[in-house]
């Protein structure tokens, strides 16, 4: 249960990644000429539009482009800060901290003879990102009981703004997207899990929320990272340099009539399935459509958050892994690379939770496996989890109570971030474990006023061992803030696990009602996994 070290964890690195980061990025907003094109056009950056919400009680970061050397102004909330745009155009500036506002008012932004820009509506209050893959991307119309939230979503000071860019093979200071407020007409779009988060935040604290998702489905962690981050790390260096590999050597022309092909030969065999009156056959993947989703290692970084930075965000919320489950100790070192290499870039110490991977019918170890790699990435200083392993479901990698999720991250955020008095801010989490003749005794912190079964009966989901490595089920009582493991057929015990399964039947939870993460105390290879 030792968390594992941070890819950055000699002191010594981290001021040099940094550096590197914010090379490469001024390299990408002022090298090469690449703004100067656009240089006489008067406009602000991509996340500045009617209906936002700004980030209060911290520096406001503004940005646009300009002509050169053109002196901007920009005013809210009865003050102002000027600058003069660079060589090539661009300007930014910080203003002072505000405080909270239901008020909507005007940001203005002036520039050489009199020609300005006029944000409408804008209302300062608390600003979060949310990022990662499908269940990030998936849509309150999709979630748990559609019509109700509809109906309860009249919430005028909550503003979602969804990122639309593509991804790109270089660091993009321009994107896509838009500001909107929370209607029962406009909810149906919100990333769930980021709407239900908010809406619990904006209850508690009874201020305006602001939401950016920047989230695409099926995509790998790797997609995410800024290339300079992952190749700069040799324990992902090596992966980093192979996803480019096969990413610059891949043969468009050649893939595209390979599958043209198949897709010709399947719609055959697809009509001839509906004459027989069987099920057709899977239709073959594009592999061309996903890459385009994808583009290169770090292109979805460079296409949908880089140009988000460095809007002023109180923290970020996480929701990915189901596609990288194939290697989850690589994956634990990207999770802490995504976080250090982010906070670097906002040059912020960011607040930063993810949610842990669900219960769901998978083959093997692989989930377990990265429940476990996003439980040691915790280590990581202000860094949350929330726990889902009872929320999952069987067959569908896309579970629709995104309301518990997001008042789970929630609680977290409030209680840490905010520092208001909460039940909980987690499931149960392994701290230690002990070893007395034929039981193991298992610490936990976020008991949250003492441990406890869902359903009041006896602990399941424990599983015990011995040096042989054999998996026993294990009686498991709960003695306060722990819990104490044997089994008959275990002498010696070792090792314990919990919840170590794809979908486990596990039911230790704390008074506050969270579950407790899955574990486990053993480090022994996969071939020695329990089976269901």
């Amino acid at each position: 249960m030792k968390p594992q070290g941070t890819p950055f964890e000699n002191k010594s690195d981290t001021p040099r990644v940094i550096f590197v980061i914010w090379m490469v990025a001024f390299a990408a907003v002022f090298g090469h000429g690449m703004i100067s094109v656009f240089a006489a056009e008067f406009r602000l950056g991509s996340p500045f539009s009617d209906h936002m919400v700004l980030q209060r009680e911290k520096p406001v970061a503004v940005w646009g482009w300009a002509e050169a050397g053109e002196l901007v102004t920009v005013s809210f909330a009865g003050r102002s800060k000027s600058v003069s745009s660079a060589p090539d155009g661009m300007w930014a500036l910080e203003l002072d901290p505000l405080s909270a506002s239901a008020e909507p008012r005007k940001l203005t932004v002036t520039g050489r003879g009199g020609r300005g820009i006029t944000i409408e509506d804008v209302l300062v209050g608390e600003v979060w990102l949310g990022s990662g893959q499908s269940n990030m991307e998936m849509s309150v119309g999709s979630a748990n009981d559609f019509d109700a939230e509809k109906a309860s979503a009249h919430l005028p000071l909550i503003r979602y703004y969804g990122e639309a860019s593509g991804p790109a093979e270089r660091p993009m200071p321009e994107g896509r997207g838009g500001w909107q407020v929370c209607t029962p007409e406009s909810v149906r779009r919100f990333s769930a899990t980021l709407y239900f988060f908010g809406r619990e935040v904006h209850r508690e604290l009874d201020v305006p929320v602001g939401l950016i998702c920047s989230a695409s489905g099926a995509t790998q962690i790797e997609y995410w990272i800024p290339a300079e981050a992952q190749s700069f790390d040799e324990k992902t260096k090596a992966n980093y340099d192979s996803m480019l590999r096969g990413y610059t050597s891949f043969d468009e022309a050649k893939v595209m009539a390979e599958y043209e092909a198949k897709l010709a030969a399947w719609k055959l065999a697809a009509e001839q399935a509906v004459e027989e009156k069987k099920a057709p056959p899977p239709r073959p993947t594009d592999v061309l459509a996903i890459r385009k989703r994808k583009g290169p290692p770090g292109g979805l970084y460079n296409g949908k958050i880089f140009n988000l930075i460095p809007f002023s965000l109180r923290g970020i919320l996480w929701y990915q892994g189901e596609s990288n489950a194939g290697n989850p100790d690589l994956y634990h070192r990207l999770l802490t690379e995504l976080v250090t290499s982010w906070r670097a870039l906002w040059h912020e110490e960011l607040p930063f939770a993810w949610v842990q991977l669900p219960g769901f019918t998978a083959p093997g170890e692989a989930w377990p496996r990265m429940r476990e790699a996003m439980l040691k990435a915790t280590v990581l200083p202000r860094t949350g989890m929330a726990v889902t392993i009872d929320i999952g479901d069987p067959k569908n990698i896309h579970p629709t109570n995104k309301q518990e999720v997001g008042r789970r991250l929630s609680l977290w955020a409030l209680g840490t971030v905010y520092g208001k008095h909460v039940p909980a801010t987690s499931g149960p989490l392994p701290v230690g474990s002990s070893i007395q003749g034929n039981t193991m005794t298992v610490a936990f912190s976020q008991a949250g006023g003492g441990l406890k079964t869902k359903d009041g009966g006896s602990v399941s989901g424990f599983q015990i061992a011995g040096a042989d490595q054999q998996w026993r089920p294990a009686v498991a009582t709960i003695a306060g803030d722990k819990v104490v493991v044997s089994s008959a057929e275990v002498a010696a015990p070792v090792a314990v696990r919990y919840a170590w399964q794809d979908f486990p039947e596990c039911n230790l939870y704390n008074a506050a009602g969270l579950p407790a993460s899955p574990f486990r105390t053993d480090e022994w290879p996969a071939a020695a996994a329990p089976k269901k």
